[in-house]
């Protein structure tokens, strides 16, 4: 065996161990990798049904089609302090409690407005969805700088 062979299938086997080991085979863990909280497979469930309740689906996509949960997921995993994750976590748990499947929208209205759980939900939500590329590319009318020129518009003063 050659010297290039040798290392050649040396950095096969390596990738191999690399692509190997980020595979995950628990399916109770959710489907994106997160550092700093731990989510199960219901958890994003119970998301992705309250994302919905915030933007439904009507004419447009909804958030759970937008998947705008594992925006909020990711967005509390990286951007939250551990005391407003762990606040999170627990709204998360109540919900699972005391929520009935179908009864997001009272559930949601429901809840207190100073509510962690509620406002982080709510405000990631809606920020994922106003910077999808479904409404950027849809809903906002963008005009490139310096845009158009109307000198004949008239001002009253």
């Amino acid at each position: 065996m050659n010297r290039r062979t040798a290392i050649k299938q040396l950095f096969i086997v390596a990738g191999g161990i690399v692509i190997a080991s980020s595979c995950s085979t628990d399916s109770n863990s959710a489907s994106i990798q997160l550092n700093q909280i731990k989510l199960k497979a219901s958890d994003e469930l119970l998301l992705s049904n309250l994302v919905e309740a915030i933007i439904p689906e009507t004419d447009s996509p909804g958030g759970k089609t937008m998947n705008l949960h594992l925006f909020v997921m990711k967005m509390l995993d990286d951007c939250y302090s551990e005391a407003d994750q762990q606040a999170f976590l627990q709204g998360l748990e109540k919900a699972h409690k005391n929520l009935k499947v179908g009864n997001e929208v009272t559930y949601l209205s429901a809840l207190p407005e100073d509510d962690v759980f509620k406002n982080i939900l709510k405000r990631r939500t809606i920020q994922g969805y106003l910077n999808s590329e479904y409404v950027m590319k849809n809903k906002l009318v963008y005009e490139l700088v310096p845009a158009r020129y109307d000198g004949a518009v008239k001002i009253e003063a």
